[in-house]
């Protein structure tokens, strides 16, 4: 399951990273989206081009293709 597929409020666990997100991989890390952290989905951009989810404690702001890297299960 990947973070599009969430909806607003739903929290999840993320547990890795897609095939297509090594690119992203080290800055997601680095952001605290490490493995067998728990995420919420705030809010997604009208246009739908950022989401922005907690974690950690704080708020952060991702677009689409970067949040689509993680991989999640819904909790």
């Amino acid at each position: 399951m990947t973070v599009k597929e969430l909806a607003i409020g739903d929290r999840a666990k993320v547990l890795g990273f897609n095939e297509g997100g090594k690119a992203y991989r080290r800055k997601l890390l680095s952001m605290g989206l490490t493995p067998g952290t728990e995420i919420c989905l705030e809010r997604v951009a009208p246009m739908g081009d950022r989401v922005e989810i907690h974690v950690r404690g704080y708020s952060l702001s991702l677009r689409k293709h970067e949040a689509d890297a993680l991989s999640v299960e819904k909790l």
